[in-house]
């Protein structure tokens, strides 16, 4: 009867093993980490996001433009502190899994797209990108993948929506990773 319990406890272990629930869930680790690799050297990335609305996203909800059109919209209290706000402005909206160093202030980063990123973050882990999208870095095969998540927030949705030329916006925001 005891090695049946054993075998019982150990097969029951082993499968949350198997099932990645025996882990801890990947954290949002925010930009400050993720831009300390991603500068000149491998493409600029943090540069480009730095430069980019998605840096300025929080910030553009603490003004009392964005507390009238909330109002507008039908939302009560301050945009910078709605649901219906924060979800499209700030990455990582309503996750329990944030890291010390990640910072809502810094508005859409780059885990919004990529995936929260502390699984992957390691230098050993984000010089092959195989290994990268196995630990749980988004990959999109196609700019139509990527196009599909931009509209995610990118839509009609907003208060504020006028449109969305994805070619025009996307050559802003592009950041692809340096040759070596």
């Amino acid at each position: 009867m005891k090695n049946v319990m054993k075998l019982l406890i150990l097969m029951i272990g082993l499968s949350f093993v198997l099932s990645g629930t025996a882990f801890a869930q990947a954290k949002f680790i925010g930009v400050k980490k993720c831009g300390m690799c991603h500068k000149a050297k491998t493409g600029d990335q943090l540069k480009i996001w730095e430069e980019s609305s998605h840096a300025k996203a929080f910030k553009t909800l603490q003004t009392p433009e964005a507390d009238a059109i909330a109002k507008k919209a039908g939302i009560e209290g301050k945009a910078a502190e709605a649901d219906a706000c924060l979800s499209c402005h700030v990455t990582g909206h309503g996750s329990t899994n944030i890291d010390a160093s990640f910072k809502v202030e810094d508005g859409v980063q780059c885990e919004s797209c990529h995936g929260a990123g502390s699984e992957y973050k390691s230098k050993s882990i984000m010089e092959d990108h195989a290994k990268a999208v196995a630990a749980g870095m988004t990959e999109y095969k196609t700019e139509a993948d990527i196009e599909k998540h931009c509209k995610t927030c990118h839509n009609e949705k907003s208060p504020t929506f006028k449109s969305f030329d994805f070619a025009a916006k996307w050559g802003k925001i592009k950041h692809p990773t340096a040759k070596k």
